[in-house]
């Protein structure tokens, strides 16, 4: 398997903690989102996944073809069927769609609002000021955070869906790694900072945290 992503991509990260979770090995090819313009733009990649996103997941066939997987929850979806060991969803279709939930919520109505494509878009075609842009950013975390924290407030265990780690985590513990970079204060939701505390005791988490990543650049 290839991984295609970026130290610092949340959505390439969830797929990092899903393959350590798993203990799947792949080779990490880093697109660096912001060098050269944005190597995610270039003619070769974008060929590879025509969104011009990372993650991007390549793996072979039984005849060893290469097939292409794009959308860390896709990719994710696909270990989670191809590989059941340490499974990231429960039993029951409630319960699944409980964790899927939380996922989602994440996924699909705070990270996109606040990924890198929509920030340089701020700060480049509407001349948004710095101040504006992190004004933005804070409020998409703090709306998206409290409903998360009320979810957790039912759910929670250890880990978002009580004491086992589950696709909800995967795809927090990104987003509030994201959160503390961009300076959000995170007091008011203190069930979601024990899940990250919690989660990154453990050792798949903290080997696919960004500044463990070989294209890491820390300063």
């Amino acid at each position: 398997m290839k991984l295609y992503g970026y130290w610092r991509s949340s959505a390439a990260y969830r797929v990092r903690i899903a393959l350590n979770l798993k203990q799947l090995q792949a080779e990490l090819i880093s697109v660096h989102l912001v060098k050269d313009g944005g190597q995610q733009h270039s003619e070769q990649y974008a060929k590879l996944n025509p969104q011009e996103l990372v993650p991007t997941l390549v793996v072979e066939d039984a005849q060893g073809a290469e097939l292409v997987l794009t959308q860390s929850l896709a990719i994710i979806d696909y270990l989670e069927e191809q590989f059941p060991q340490t499974p990231l969803l429960p039993q029951t279709a409630f319960d699944k769609a409980q964790v899927r939930a939380m996922a989602f919520a994440i996924a699909c109505d705070i990270h996109p609002l606040n990924n890198l494509k929509v920030l340089q878009y701020l700060a480049k075609e509407l001349k948004v000021t710095d101040e504006s842009k992190s004004q933005w950013y804070h409020q998409w975390i703090h709306q998206g955070f409290k409903a998360i924290e009320a979810q957790l407030a039912e759910h929670a265990g250890q880990y978002c869906f009580g004491d086992s780690v589950t696709l909800a985590d995967v795809v927090l513990i990104p987003q509030i790694y994201n959160a503390k970079r961009f300076n959000v204060d995170l007091s008011a939701y203190p069930l979601i900072e024990q899940v990250w505390y919690n989660c990154n005791q453990l050792e798949a988490f903290k080997l696919a945290l960004p500044e463990n990543q070989a294209d890491a650049v820390v300063s």
